[in-house]
């Protein structure tokens, strides 16, 4: 393993250093951002996104749907990329300093170890019930909601291409 895969092994972190990374920081003060999602194809949306997440504070964690998890909430043809993929393309982003996988449909237990002081996510949850809300609000985090970048999303990706191979 070269020096620059070691450094992007080092970003994705498991449950068990989770505990043991959220107290350093919060000892050490930093402001703690987090934000969660399946990250299926990164396109132009996310990273916008991610750069401005990052915006909020010194450290960005972002956890995401393992690849079981994708499939019960997008369908058997998801996720494109498995999670091992997907964590490594964002290892790869300057913003992203750590990125945890998840099980559940939710990210309600990395939250809870967590803490961060900030959780992010699309405006698209502006008029939806978020699960996150009363838990980082609970201890005094907040939760931004970013703008989408229109004519971005995986779904839209994959819709285009479809259409591509159609033609």
């Amino acid at each position: 393993m070269n020096q620059r895969t070691h450094v992007l092994e080092k970003k994705i972190i498991g449950w068990k250093d989770l505990p043991l990374m959220a107290e350093k920081l919060r000892t050490e003060r930093r402001i703690v951002v987090s934000s969660n999602g399946c990250f299926d194809i990164l396109h132009w949306g996310h990273l916008r996104y991610l750069n401005e997440a990052k915006g909020f504070g010194d450290t960005l964690f972002v956890a995401i749907n393992s690849d079981a998890s994708v499939k019960k909430l997008k369908g058997d043809s998801r996720p494109i990329f498995d999670q091992r993929v997907r964590a490594h393309q964002l290892a790869c982003l300057s913003a992203v300093d750590y990125i945890v996988v998840f099980d559940e449909d939710t990210p309600l237990e990395f939250l809870r170890i967590l803490r961060p002081h900030i959780h992010v996510k699309g405006a698209d949850y502006a008029d939806k019930p978020l699960p996150e809300r009363g838990l980082v609000e609970g201890w005094g985090g907040k939760i931004e909601l970013l703008p989408l970048e229109q004519g971005f999303s995986t779904t839209s990706v994959i819709a285009k291409l479809k259409s591509l191979a159609d033609e």
